[in-house]
């Protein structure tokens, strides 16, 4: 058995999804019970009903793509999840996210699952292939920390998106491959990549992809809609970094720290060498692990004015936003990402308590 909970303003957002006009009801929350069956890895009593209902919130699974020049629907400073591979390069905007959370889609020979989570603020990318099978993911409905609980499709198992694992279900404890994705806003992304594929609003469902589902949520920080296990007051609620996660601890970094040019931090977090670059006023922070795979700790320094590049290094490579070497010894190789992402400060409180808060970047 576990508790749940239907917050008023989430519930309008559900039920005006097909609509045009909203609703200023400001009935209170109110608890139900539900039962979810035994095995779980997480406490029951700490995951609640988000209101809408398995598939409430529909995943998009035959995503359309536009060019860049098309693009009528996003403001320079709405934020996209770009992807990455086999020469092809993949835009999906918030602004969509915000009304469907999972886009399962195929890039190349990559099987992936784009998971994003309002509430939190968390995009991280899910490779949808799973012992030998390409698997889809869903909504829930489910939240853990007030994050997305999303479920497969081919064992109806539930996951977490920021543990990255199945808390409950045939897979359960199974931990998911991370697929890599950088977060920046379309003004910054269609200078770094004018000749993107950019996801269409022709998503099959009718939202109305102008208007953020959750009204006022990112602007009222104390506000949440569902409780979390650990709060922190080291940074407001909602503040987005990027964060570094490993065997469970993490160390995040401000957007403030770096400033309005490229800036690069060398960084050493659990024994591992790590390169974060940012660009606060261009909105973005990626970091990855500074061996290339031979052994070698090489040392970066930012490159200005020169996106998609953003550093280069003691062997004269130049590497882009998504960690490739586009000229140089080491052309073509790509650097391993670190595993970050981007989130409100909340959700590695929540999880990650006592996160580590990492101090100012340099050039």
């Amino acid at each position: 058995m576990k508790k749940t909970l239907v917050a008023a303003a989430l519930l309008t957002a559900a039920f005006t999804w097909g609509c045009e006009e909203t609703t200023t009801d400001t009935a209170t929350p109110r608890q139900a019970q539900l039962k979810l069956g035994d095995g779980w890895t997480i406490p029951l009593n700490e995951v609640y009903d988000g209101g809408p209902g398995k598939d409430g919130i529909p995943a998009v699974s035959e995503p359309k793509f536009i060019s860049v020049e098309e693009v009528d629907y996003l403001s320079d400073e709405d934020l996209v999840l770009g992807f990455a591979e086999g020469g092809e390069i993949r835009a999906y905007p918030h602004n969509i996210l915000n009304w469907h959370e999972i886009v399962n889609d195929r890039v190349g020979d990559a099987y992936i699952s784009v998971t994003y989570c309002p509430l939190t603020g968390t995009g991280i990318g899910w490779n949808r292939f799973i012992d030998g099978e390409v698997n889809t993911f869903g909504v829930s409905g489910l939240l853990y920390n007030t994050n997305l609980i999303p479920y497969d499709r081919l064992t109806d198992s539930h996951w977490s998106q920021i543990r990255g694992d199945c808390v409950n279900g045939k897979l359960i404890r199974r931990q998911i491959e991370n697929h890599h994705l950088v977060e920046t806003t379309w003004r910054t992304w269609k200078e770094m990549y004018p000749s993107s594929k950019v996801m269409s609003t022709e998503t099959g469902y009718g939202r109305n992809y102008l208007v953020y589902p959750y009204a006022g949520y990112t602007l009222m920080d104390d506000f949440l809609l569902f409780p979390v296990s650990h709060t922190d007051s080291r940074l407001l609620k909602k503040e987005r970094v990027h964060g570094i996660v490993i065997s469970g601890s993490a160390r995040v970094y401000q957007f403030s720290d770096f400033g309005e040019q490229v800036i690069i931090k060398q960084d050493q977090f659990k024994g591992q060498d790590f390169v974060i670059v940012g660009n606060g006023k261009d909105n973005f922070i990626v970091s990855y692990q500074s061996d290339p795979g031979d052994g070698t700790v090489l040392e970066f320094k930012a490159v200005q004015d020169q996106y998609p590049v953003v550093m280069t290094d003691q062997e004269c490579n130049a590497w882009d936003l998504f960690g490739m070497a586009v000229s140089g010894p080491r052309e073509g190789t790509r650097l391993k990402p670190s595993g970050g992402f981007n989130g409100y400060w909340l959700a590695f409180a929540a999880f990650f308590p006592g996160a580590q808060i990492s101090g100012p970047a340099h050039f």
